[in-house]
């Protein structure tokens, strides 16, 4: 019987997710032209990917192969990284320290200190 080599689909994505254990999600985007009208349309796809050992990071690109089912969902592997995603200096520091929004209308004319509110109330 003659040998034939399998060559595994292989794609290059970027990750969109990390939370997970030890699987990413890769979102792979490719342009098709459209078969009447001829126009570039984007086609984007989601695939859940294994990483053993939790290395990829979001906004990394990646390059993932076809591997038999490891999951419900997880059909593909990372290979490797192709690029690391770049963090800007003090970006890091900038996300953990920065205070969250207030949620309502009211709420961010107290933390905006309008003398709006002021003019509204009567003293009795």
């Amino acid at each position: 019987m003659a040998e034939r080599a399998h060559r595994r689909k292989e794609l290059t994505g970027v990750v969109v997710s990390d939370r997970m254990d030890k699987t990413r999600v890769v979102q792979v985007e490719a342009l098709r032209r459209h078969p009447l009208y001829e126009k570039a349309v984007r086609h984007v796809r989601r695939y859940k990917a294994h990483d053993e050992t939790n290395a990829t990071r979001v906004g990394d690109v990646v390059l993932i192969a076809e591997t038999r089912p490891l999951s419900k969902e997880k059909r593909w592997r990372i290979v490797r990284v192709l690029e690391r995603a770049r963090l800007e200096a003090g970006e890091a520091g900038a996300l953990a320290l920065e205070e969250p929004v207030p949620a309502g209308r009211a709420a961010r004319r107290r933390a905006a200190g309008s003398g709006a509110e002021e003019g509204r109330r009567t003293e009795r």
